[in-house]
């Protein structure tokens, strides 16, 4: 088993009361969220307002204690071990810039035959996250180290790639790159937290003892990280509740290629990582950010070429609606299937050895024989 598989086994994270309820979580927190947004509509556009180049600050507070435990738990000295494994990271970048675009593109041309709503899907699919799907990696007990600089080299790639893929794929010249949203989504999802996640980790591990930092320090940060990420969901549904209630239908049409999405993306890398004989681990870090889509830059990029009110902007916001409930569902389907995985991977890296000893005692017995 790899340094890396031993190191996530160590790293368990314990979100005890959360994991148990946690589809009960969710549906409070959604209806929470709508009943907000229906009963208090000032309380969403107050919320809204309250942003900085487009990206909310509500929701930087509130995804900052997200992020902050798995941060925490990254051993950056592994980097090194992360680098050379390249198998996962082709995979994932495979899907990422290859395969999510085109698969949107045909779901969007067979469910939605309007011109504005298919925009807003094939948006969601040309850039993979580059933030909150580590908290899914996290959750699903993979490889977040590998789940860093992935993460990273997408963020790179979405600034070269997605005008270019933008302009193919909506057949729409001059796709604009919304270069500061997602520098800020970066560096405030990912990089604060990571940031201070590293400093706690080295100053409270030398002022406390490592066994306090795990046992005791991030248990309770999971608890927060399992709150915080309830008040997202409540955020997120609190601002799109009057488009949701109002729009029930046509949202949950706009859910169907994206619930398609999902789940086509999820199996593909699983499938290709079991191929390729990959731990666990990477396993898990591969179906997390493959399925995952960059929703801000989309909805950004939506409001720009179409208008605030458009129906490509409408289209773009089902899918942090559907992000958290179905990433749960993977994640926990991952874990289920976990030991399976690794028996599957065992054995077919032992299969060369296996025939290499069936071929040497042929020949030996071949020897004795003459």
């Amino acid at each position: 088993m790899s340094e890396v598989t031993h190191q996530a086994r160590r790293d368990d994270p314990a979100l005890g009361w959360f994991e148990k309820y946690i589809y009960l979580w969710i549906v409070v927190a959604g209806v929470g969220g709508l009943l907000i947004g229906k009963t208090f509509p000032r309380v969403g556009s107050a919320i809204e307002s309250i942003s900085w180049q487009g990206v909310s600050l509500p929701l930087v507070i509130a995804m900052f204690f997200v992020m902050f435990p798995p941060m925490a738990r990254v051993q950056l000295g592994e980097l090194k071990h992360a680098a050379r494994n390249v198998r996962p990271t082709i995979v994932t970048l495979t899907a990422n810039w290859l395969i999510a675009p085109a698969l949107m593109w045909l779901l969007a041309r067979i469910f939605v035959p309007e011109p504005e709503y298919r925009a807003g899907l094939i948006l969601l699919g040309l850039a993979p996250c580059t933030a909150m799907v580590l908290f899914w990696i996290y959750f699903a007990r993979g490889n977040l180290v590998q789940g860093v600089m992935v993460t990273a080299i997408n963020a790179v790639s979405t600034l070269i790639l997605y005008s270019p893929l933008g302009t193919f794929y909506l057949g729409v010249g001059g796709v604009p790159v919304p270069f500061m949203l997602i520098l800020l989504s970066s560096v405030l999802f990912v990089g604060l937290p990571l940031l201070a996640g590293q400093l706690s980790r080295r100053w409270l591990t030398r002022a406390k003892g490592a066994e306090w930092f795990e046992k005791r320090f991030l248990e309770v940060m999971g608890n927060i990280s399992a709150v915080a990420l309830l008040a997202t969901m409540v955020i997120m549904f609190s601002l799109q509740g009057q488009v949701i209630l109002a729009k029930p239908l046509l949202v949950l049409r706009l859910m169907v290629p994206n619930l398609i999405h999902y789940t086509i993306m999820i199996t593909l890398a699983v499938t290709a990582c079991r191929l390729l004989r990959c731990p666990y681990e990477d396993l898990a870090m591969t179906a997390m950010i493959s399925s995952s889509s960059q929703f801000e830059v989309a909805i950004g990029t939506a409001m720009v070429l179409f208008g605030i009110g458009s129906g490509a902007a409408l289209a773009t916001v089902v899918g942090p609606l559907l992000e958290i409930p179905l990433m749960v569902t993977a994640a926990k389907f991952l874990r289920r299937m976990a030991p399976r995985f690794e028996r599957e991977a065992a054995v077919r890296l032992a299969e060369p050895a296996l025939r290499s000893a069936r071929r040497a005692a042929a020949a030996g017995v071949d020897v004795g024989e003459d």
